[in-house]
């Protein structure tokens, strides 16, 4: 019987790889490996169409980009064809619509395939998930298969938000859906990531939080990863989870390989980058400008408007875009209570709706975002929970009921309109005494994307309504300046004995 068993595994374990091997070609690995049989991680080989360009349709194509790449210097790739993947590969980038790579895939994918880590800083809805994905699933297919069963993924990709690991989780399954995965988040059961760990998950898409407890169980083993992402990486240092990457970076193997991906390149992940770089050879591949910019193929409009008039306001809009043509709309209030009215009062409306946030269970969620996804509603209503790396390629118009805090995350918001090449729309509700101390921000941001700039958002600039600091008024003064003991007595007695002798000289 055990015997039967024993050989019941080899079999499908020979088919599991047979089918794992039909989406690409794998190459015999041909390096020696090591003690514990972890040899150095193989890479792909640069392909030749790309090396024959002369450097001046590089620069050329560069400019055009505005791609600037530091350090490790590899030529970009024009076509699907030039990057070196496998052909079922390609052919099922093709068959997802995808006609050429973006600019951050053309430049990104020939450094990641080479084995080079990459520092990638894009703005929004560039193709940045593609861009690490696929040279993940082709450096997989060239690493020796597992030995043991807990030896651990070969894959580990971290993002910041549950939502944002779930759709990268996605991408991954639709590429390589053969390939055993495991998604590990807060707000499912560990059960079910735990068994989908022990079935020898090769990819792992995971937010810190989890994966710390994970590995503090000893479900997870990290000593096999060689592929390594870290994915919005301004977005996890803002969220705190500075801590939990350093401690996941120090179980993984030295050699590995990696990624950070980002919107900004502020000085907290520069220095984030310079102590997991360090002395290694790492190319720093910028799209457009290092600040932060909006697409230039979302139309920003605004609604200038005090906070008793945005219901009526936003009544009208959403009339006016289902006049036209069923559109997905994307809403963003700043409070969960907000989100909340706002889902009661569209209901109201007729309008068909849903929201979610932060206190909202990950099952109801997923639920309202699978809606939102399949057209069985056109307009979510999120906290900002959602507004970073939301990935629904067909959302038309982006409202934001409240401004966002910051600048960045006005950018990262109306970033899910606009995906894909694709032209979007943004309302933006602004409030000229609560929002008008971003009004400077808010008009650079509209010159880097060649937008036109409304007057009224110029006057409130002018206007600078940025709140004073709070100044400490100082009740100093003479009476003050002495202790109790000396102006309840010697300072009383000497004002009345200067008063008395006034008085007796006039009187002489």
């Amino acid at each position: 019987m055990i015997g039967l068993i024993r050989s019941t595994r080899i079999t499908c374990r020979y088919f599991t790889e047979r089918k794992f091997r039909s989406l690409c070609t794998i190459v015999p690995p041909s390096f020696e490996h090591d003690g514990d049989g972890r040899g150095p991680p193989e890479v792909t080989p640069p392909h030749a169409p790309s090396q024959i360009r002369t450097p001046e349709e590089i620069c050329s194509f560069r400019e055009k980009n505005r791609i600037v790449v530091k350090g490790v210097d590899t030529d970009p790739v024009f076509s699907f064809q030039e990057t070196g993947f496998p052909l079922g590969l390609i052919e099922r980038i093709k068959s997802h619509g995808f006609e050429a790579p973006t600019a951050i895939q053309a430049q990104g994918w020939p450094i990641a395939t080479n084995g080079k880590n990459i520092i990638a800083i894009g703005e929004t809805g560039s193709g940045k998930t593609l861009g690490f994905v696929l040279p993940g699933l082709c450096h997989l297919m060239r690493q020796p298969p597992r030995r043991n069963r807990g030896d651990g993924p070969v894959v580990l990709i971290i993002a910041p938000t549950r939502e944002l690991a779930e759709q990268i989780h996605n991408v991954v399954d639709g590429f390589a859906s053969k390939i055993p995965t495991a998604c590990l988040v807060g707000g499912n059961h560990k059960q079910g990531q735990i068994r989908d760990l022990n079935r020898g998950a090769e990819i792992v898409v995971a937010t810190p939080g989890r994966l710390i407890d994970l590995m503090e169980d000893g479900d997870v083993d990290l000593k096999r990863c060689s592929y390594m992402v870290l994915d919005e990486a301004d977005r996890m240092l803002d969220m705190g989870f500075e801590p939990q990457i350093r401690k996941i970076m120090r179980q993984v193997r030295p050699d590995r390989q990696l990624l950070m991906w980002s919107a900004t390149w502020p000085s907290e992940v520069q220095s984030l980058a310079h102590d997991f770089f360090g002395g290694t050879d790492y190319a720093h591949v910028n799209i457009g400008s290092s600040e932060l910019q909006a697409n230039k193929l979302i139309m920003q409009d605004f609604k200038f408007c005090e906070r008793f008039e945005k219901m009526d306001s936003i009544k009208e809009i959403l009339e006016s875009l289902s006049e036209v043509e069923s559109k997905k709309v994307l809403i963003f209030a700043a409070t969960k209570i907000r989100v909340d009215q706002l889902v009661r009062k569209l209901k109201y409306w007729n309008f068909v709706v849903d929201g979610i946030h932060g206190d909202k269970t990950q099952a109801m969620r997923t639920r309202a975002l699978d809606k939102f996804r399949s057209g069985r509603i056109n307009i979510l209503v999120a906290t900002d929970v959602a507004s970073r790396g939301l990935d629904v390629n067909d959302i038309k118009v982006v409202i934001n009921y409240d401004f966002p805090n910051n600048i960045e995350d006005y950018v990262h918001r109306i970033g899910r309109t606009g995906r894909c090449s694709k032209e979007g729309k943004s309302f933006s509700f602004f409030d000229e005494v609560e929002d008008g101390s971003k009004a400077k921000d808010l008009i650079n941001v509209l010159k880097e994307a060649h937008q036109s700039i409304p007057h009224k958002l110029q006057e409130i600039s002018r206007m600078s309504y940025k709140p004073k600091k709070k100044q400490f008024k100082s009740n100093f003064n003479r009476r003050n300046s002495y202790d109790d003991d000396f102006y309840n007595g010697t300072w009383r007695k000497r004002r009345e004995n200067n008063r008395n002798r006034r008085y007796s000289e006039d009187f002489q």
